[in-house]
């Protein structure tokens, strides 16, 4: 797909959680196993200072939800609960943001305000998220950096059924950098390169959490017809290409339905005319469970006409059809709905939707959903469904999106304006003075591609290895056992990047090893008091018992003397001796697992591999 020709535009919004303490108090900044307490809130929309209520924050009380949020001794206190006012910012969390825009090329603001957002999705106790800007108008290789801010964390979710949703506030508060970019993005792939490069600055900075969700990036997308989507929580760099890709594929494909809808020469007027029906009867002796299961609870089946919508509810690229129903959800609660694009289906039969047509009078064109429930409850969901039909007629709707597993996406919300912003009154400013500035500058760290580049040529490593290890953020330790042991870089470097990742994915848990033990490790296999093969045979011992030395496990992997190794091959060879006669050289594949089983940990491979090599063609000859 040529981009530039459908007008493609892309900004992205990088959220780095810091390991630094909470951002307003002094709380650690680790995750709860358990919790000790609960409370409960409702939260409602403010305005702001001009006296305006955002559009997002009104759908989001429409909801009517109740909080649950749970809470931990460890890591939690009356800041996290709105209980007690927050503390003065984070200086280190702050010093970090400030060192992030610097390497960003980035104007740093004279003076740091703390400023209220208004949230009330229950992800915050108080109703909204503190944020500070910190730098404007920077640049990382050819994108323009709109803004560089440190904020809190929102609290997690747990658990949501009907309307009560649980949160933990153990991640609220935890310090988050947040860069957005210009719309300066060309097309998926240069949209996942620019967020690997920031992702590799936050890096070499340093302070920088690990683990799955401490990195989030948000992509705001965009083509010539359409209008802003906002798509949340990418929460891998490899994702971000896929669910570019699969926006702008949504949005051609909203942009077309909007010109069919036209040809059908529908209006808004024919949508919002569209009556509630009720179709019980005629569905009552159909086949379907859900329908089964919705009377035998006391509820009705209504349905509602989609004029000009038929074959537009369910295709390649957008599903119309799956956009009404949670829009019908967040209005009113209801699970889901039946649309007749994906019918016949769900056990009703060609003769029941026949006889639905004939019911609701439905032209060629036409379309319907039928809802199962109280009529009370189902008249809020319409009023969902009318609403985002109406914003077909135009088009791409702005929005907020949720990434989902599969790289689609999911509406959220209405794209928030400038009415979700006030002024934080409890804490005081932050100056930030030229000579603190010039201070953060000599000690910043060397450029993502100057450091992968000296890495490179000092350890003797490839492109992909360098990049591997930028991504993984264990450069540093990296570098601090490769500093000591040079000759070992590429043992080093296959620990980190494969070894110790493969056994984590068998469930094996290594978070407790460090460069220490790393580096007495390397010092035995340096000795020569063991082969580089028994390394992971070594970690998963050590995972077993955590206080047990390495020297005792050390002992059991001791090398062998080099005749003994050599006898076993020889004596290897000649009891295969017709298989070796008939595979030639290339018995040496299958050969070498046998002795490998032998001698693993004891003997490097090379050579064992030259070993028996030598030995085969001795034989043949």
């Amino acid at each position: 797909m040529n981009y530039r020709d459908i007008g493609f535009r892309a900004g992205l919004e990088i959220h780095q959680q810091l390991d630094t303490r909470k951002l307003f108090c002094s709380c650690p900044s680790d995750l709860s196993e358990e919790f000790d307490a609960n409370f409960e809130r409702f939260l409602r929309p403010t305005r702001s200072e001009l006296g305006d209520v955002d559009v997002a924050a009104l759908a989001e009380a429409m909801k009517k939800r109740k909080f649950v949020y749970l809470s931990s001794k460890k890591n939690c206190c009356l800041v996290e609960w709105d209980e007690e006012p927050p503390h003065s910012i984070n200086k280190e969390a702050l010093e970090v943001g400030l060192k992030v825009a610097l390497m960003m090329n980035a104007k740093i603001v004279d003076e740091i305000h703390i400023m209220r957002k208004i949230v009330i999705d229950g992800s915050n106790t108080t109703g909204f998220q503190r944020t500070a800007l910190l730098a404007l108008h920077g640049k990382v290789k050819d994108v323009g950096i709109e803004t560089v801010a440190i904020e809190e964390d929102a609290a997690r979710k747990i658990e949501e059924k009907g309307n009560v949703v649980k949160y933990g506030i153990d991640r609220l508060g935890i310090p988050l950098i947040e860069v957005a970019t210009s719309a300066d993005i060309r097309d998926p792939k240069h949209a996942r390169e620019i967020a690997e490069y920031i992702g590799s600055i936050f890096k070499v900075v340093g302070k920088c959490k690990r683990e799955l969700g401490a990195i989030r990036q948000d992509i705001n997308v965009s083509v010539r017809g359409g209008a802003r989507v906002e798509i949340k929580g990418v929460q891998y760099l490899s994702a971000i290409e896929r669910v570019a890709e699969k926006e702008v594929l949504r949005q051609l494909d909203l942009i077309e339905i909007s010109k069919i809808l036209k040809e059908r020469k529908v209006s808004e007027n024919d949508i919002e005319k569209c009556e509630l029906r009720d179709v019980t009867d005629v569905l009552k002796d159909c086949k379907s469970k859900i329908i089964e299961r919705g009377l035998k609870e006391g509820k009705r089946a209504l349905c509602i006409k989609l004029p000009g919508f038929r074959g537009l509810l369910k295709r390649e690229n957008s599903r119309l059809g799956k956009e009404f129903a949670v829009h019908a959800r967040i209005r009113s609660g209801i699970k889901g709905l039946i649309h007749s694009d994906e019918l016949p289906g769900y056990g009703i039969e060609k003769m029941f939707v026949d006889k639905l047509r004939e019911f609701m009078e439905l032209g060629e064109n036409d379309a319907f959903a039928i809802f199962i429930g109280k009529r009370e409850i189902i008249e809020k969901a319409v009023e969902g469904v009318k609403e985002r039909a109406k914003q077909a007629l135009k088009g791409v709707p702005e929005e907020v999106r949720r990434a989902l597993p599969d790289d689609s996406t999911e509406y959220m919300r209405p794209l928030p304006g400038a009415a979700r912003m006030y002024p934080e009154t409890d804490i005081p400013p932050v100056r930030i003075t030229k000579e603190y500035i010039e201070k953060l500058r000599r000690s910043l760290p060397e450029k993502p591609e100057i450091q992968m580049k000296r890495v490179k040529e000092k350890y003797n490593l490839n492109d992909e290895q360098v990049r591997q290890l930028f991504n993984s953020g264990y450069l540093k330790e990296f570098e601090a056992l490769a500093e000591r042991f040079p000759d070992l870089s590429n043992v080093i470097a296959r620990t980190i990047l494969n070894t110790i990742p493969e056994l984590e994915k068998e469930g094996v848990d290594l978070s407790w090893i460090d460069v220490d033990i790393l580096s007495e490790i390397l010092r035995y296999l340096k000795e020569g008091r063991f082969a580089k093969e028994a390394i992971p045979d070594i970690l998963l011992e050590l995972s077993k018992d955590p206080d047990k030395k390495v020297e005792s496990v050390i002992e059991r992997f001791g090398k062998v003397e080099i005749e003994e190794v050599r006898d076993f091959i020889r004596k290897v060879v000649r009891e295969r001796g017709d298989f070796v006669r008939e595979r030639g050289a290339s018995a040496l594949s299958p050969l070498m697992g046998i002795i490998m089983k032998e001698f693993r940990g004891k003997v490097d491979g090379k050579v064992i591999s030259e070993m028996l090599r030598e030995e085969i063609e001795s034989y043949l000859g």
